[in-house]
This record gives C-alpha cells, sequence and structure tokens, in this order.
C-alpha cells in the first residue's frame, strides 16, 4: 500500500499515519466517533455490535480474538514486527494452520521491525552499516480447536516493504516488494522482487528473489491452480496487470515468461475510468496477453513500457485471489469517483496456451464505488466460503474509518465489520475449514481470528 498524505490520496509531505499518532488522544476520540456516528447505520443493513474493546465490530453471532501483536516475544527470540499487511493461510493439519503474514516495514523502519541493531545471517539485505532490513514475514502456527498460537518466528528476513502476496498450491507464501530501491541507495542489493516461504518451514528461509516475475512495485500474486500461472498486482496509479507463466509448474525459481493485460478490442488501453467512462461497470471485454521484455527494469519502467506495447492501465492494482473459477483483484483509486474497483479476470479454457489467442479469457469490471459510505479504497482480498468477497478498506484521510466489505457474487455490496483503530485492514484470509477469518490490523501491528457463521453469511 503506498501510504499518502493528509491532503491528497496521491503523495504529499507527511504520512497520514504518521500524522494520526501526533494528535492527542481525546481528539482522536472525538473524532473517530463523530465519523463513525456520521456512517453510521447507512452503509449496511449488517448489524454491526458495539465492541466494549474497541478494535473491531461484528454483526451478531460473530467474535474475534487478538491472537499477535507488535513487540510480542517470538520463539525464535525475536519480537513480532509492526505494519502487518498481507497473509495467507495453510492447512499443517486438521486441527492446525500455518499464517505467514507480511510486515511492510522500510529501510528507516529498524525501531518498528523485529530485529533491532541484531544483524540476521539469512538476512537478504543489510544497510551499509551492516544492520539487516528489517522487512520480511513471521509465521504463527494456530490450533484452531483451541484457540491458541503454538508458535510464531520470523520465516524471511532482509527485505524492503512486504506489502501483500498470495498463497501458492504446493504450500507456499509469495511475498512481495512493494519497493524498487536500488543497490547503493542505503543497501547492498537491489530490491523490487517476488520471495517464496514454504509455510511447513521453521525459522528463517533461504531468500531467493524470483527474478524472472519482474521487477516493480508488486503488491499481491495469486496462482491459479488449474494451470499454474501466477497473476501479479502492482500498486501505482499507472499500473499494469501481469501473469507469470512458469518454465516448470510449482517452481517459480527456474524461471518463466512475463506478460501484462491487453484488450483485444483496438484503442482501449485504460480500465481506470477517470477521464472517460471506457469500462463501464458489470462490462467485461475480451483480453490477450502482451510478451515483456528487459523484466528486471533497472529504470522501474516496466509499466511503461508494457503500456506502451499495448498492455491496459489499472488504478493501483492490490489485492488479488483467485476463487470462484476467477482471479479478482482491487483497483484502489479506480472508477469515476476514485473511489475504488473490484476487476473479475476470467480465464479461457486455453489459458497460457497457444490457443489462447483464438479463444481469449475476460475482464470485468465487477465493482466500482460511487459511495464512500458502501466502498472506500479496496485493498487486500479474499474469497468466503459462501462464494462472497470480503474486502479489506485502507481509506487515505487523517480521521479513517475502515471496513471490511462483502461483495456478494452479483456484485452487491454489504458491511462485514468495522474497525475502530486509525489504521487500516489487512491481510484478510480464511482457515481451510472455513470457520475462521484471519485478518490484520496494520498498525499497531495486530492479528485477529474471527469466527462465526462464514458459510452462510
Amino acid at each position: 500500500m503506498i501510504h499518502s498524505s493528509i491532503t491528497s490520496k496521491k503523495g504529499g509531505k507527511m504520512d497520514r499515519r504518521e500524522f494520526a499518532k501526533s494528535l492527542t488522544a481525546l481528539a482522536f476520540a472525538g473524532l473517530a466517533g463523530c465519523t463513525a456516528r456520521g456512517l453510521g447505520a447507512s452503509v449496511s443493513s449488517a448489524d454491526l455490535v458495539l465492541d466494549p474493546e474497541g478494535v473491531i465490530d461484528l454483526p451478531r453471532g460473530y467474535a474475534y480474538r487478538v491472537i499477535s501483536r507488535a513487540g510480542d516475544a517470538m520463539d525464535d527470540g525475536h519480537v513480532v514486527g509492526d505494519r502487518a499487511d498481507g497473509m495467507g493461510c495453510f492447512a499443517l493439519d486438521r486441527h492446525r494452520v500455518a499464517l505467514v503474514r507480511n510486515h511492510e516495514l522500510q529501510v528507516k523502519h529498524h525501531g518498528s521491525g523485529p530485529f533491532g541493531e541484531r544483524a540476521v545471517a539469512l538476512a537478504y539485505d543489510r544497510t551499509n552499516d551492516g544492520r539487516a532490513l528489517p522487512g520480511g514475514t513471521s509465521t504463527l502456527i494456530y490450533d484452531l480447536r483451541r484457540g491458541r498460537v503454538e508458535a510464531q518466528y520470523q520465516s524471511l528476513a532482509g527485505t524492503i516493504r512486504n506489502c501483500s502476496g498470495g498463497i501458492t498450491p504446493w504450500g507456499s507464501w509469495l511475498t512481495c516488494e512493494e519497493d524498487v530501491t536500488r543497490a547503493g541507495n542505503g543497501v547492498a542489493r537491489d530490491h523490487g522482487w517476488v520471495f517464496e516461504v514454504p509455510a511447513a518451514h521453521k525459522g528463517l528461509v533461504e531468500p531467493v528473489p524470483l527474478t524472472a516475475m519482474g521487477r516493480f512495485n508488486h503488491e499481491a500474486a495469486a496462482v491459479d491452480p488449474a494451470t499454474g500461472i501466477v497473476y501479479l498486482t502492482e500498486d501505482r496509479d499507472d499500473s499494469l496487470f501481469y501473469r507469470f507463466l512458469p518454465a516448470r509448474r510449482g517452481e517459480l525459481a527456474a524461471g518463466g515468461r512475463l506478460q501484462a493485460l491487453a484488450f483485444v478490442e483496438p484503442g482501449l488501453d485504460d480500465t481506470r475510468n477517470w477521464s472517460e467512462v471506457t469500462l463501464p461497470r458489470g462490462t467485461g471485454r475480451p483480453v490477450r496477453w502482451v510478451d515483456l521484455d528487459g523484466t528486471h527494469s533497472p529504470d522501474d519502467d516496466l509499466r511503461l513500457r508494457g503500456h506502451a506495447a499495448g498492455a491496459a492501465r489499472f488504478a493501483r492494482g492490490e489485492g488479488v485471489h483467485f476463487g470462484n473459477g476467477s482471479i479478482y483483484f482491487c483497483c484502489t483509486s479506480g472508477g469515476t469517483a476514485k473511489l475504488g474497483q473490484v476487476m473479475r479476470y476470467r480465464p479461457s479454457k486455453a489459458e497460457g496456451q497457444a490457443g489462447e489467442r483464438t479463444s481469449p479469457g475476460t475482464l470485468q469490471n465487477f465493482v466500482e464505488s460511487s459511495d464512500p459510505a458502501l466502498f472506500n479504497f479496496g485493498d487486500n482480498l479474499t474469497v468466503a466460503p459462501n462464494g462472497h468477497l470480503v474486502v479489506c478498506e485502507d481509506q487515505y484521510s487523517l480521521i479513517v474509518n475502515n471496513h471490511l466489505r462483502g461483495v456478494t457474487p452479483a456484485g452487491d455490496l454489504y458491511t462485514l465489520g468495522r474497525c475502530r483503530q486509525q489504521t487500516e485492514l489487512a491481510g484478510a484470509c480464511f482457515s481451510p475449514d472455513g470457520s475462521t477469518l484471519f485478518v490484520n490490523l496494520y498498525s499497531p501491528a495486530m492479528t485477529l481470528a474471527i469466527t462465526g457463521p462464514w458459510g452462510s453469511a
């Protein structure tokens, strides 16, 4: 997530989160209360119950448990890092799952990271003075039956701004760097890569950048289990939507081919609907895929060269998830109101094969918000057991009122929860049995386990 200023959704001198922390507790409580009351029941028919702990309001019949917080001691001697973002859930056995959780920490965040001044032998990169970079992932082992964490430890170290990512069918988490810092700029190695973290691995993994998947402002990834193709989003105002065709299925480090989505229809190369409506809500269009070269992109111009070759532009591609036979992804500032879109890509039966040119997939503008009370800057998302989408909001304003939004298969919006903290919601993912939704509060980092009738919500 690109964290913008208090005056603009596109940037500025002061990070909204940093400014908000400078407010007094009294001012915060008063303003936040007014914001919540101002929206109130108009956002949804869901009966949200006010949380006495001030963490998250949920519908009747749902409950949450805080299972991890920034600063908690972990089993490896580190502490839980701040800025918890994307997250994936994996079955270990009948009752236990592994949660692999990103920490979107930059070089400057050593005080918020799990390492402090301590160097780590398996860190991907270090600062000029030898400190391991604080970004990476942590892994939690959680017992669903007992409702408790059995262990947690750092699993990837030495990266920058691990934003979101995606699960693979072979049991690993793809964690994405939303940063394109070059070697020599206070660090020793280039950044802007995807890394793979096996969920069952205990302790730190060897950090191997999957360079064939391109170097850009990575946000999230999703794998189509039928083909092994990886779909990738990019958090930029003029981003592309990518796919990676691996040379060997399930072996991403073995290389492959990177492409960007383009439309079959001539002249259609922008989905943002900013200056004119080119892709109305509900509309689907057949697509093709453009081969990309120079994917290591030392000048951070991959999206520009891809667009020049015909690839379509998107408004800040963020969370992406496979479900219901489709790839869903959020475009955070897309749409005529710039409040967000959810795109739905339906692969063709010949996806990734030569025949795809005669049997193209389709891209649909599935959701486009015109009302901030219904949907405001969707980010991470997942698919619930009942087939609905669950979307985390990340509003860009001084005082935020972020929600968990539900989206029905027909594209209708409703509210599943309201965050009571001044932070974003992130990392939504379900346990494989569908009983528990795990979600992060970004900062101060907090991971929740939410139970309820998810199959019928």
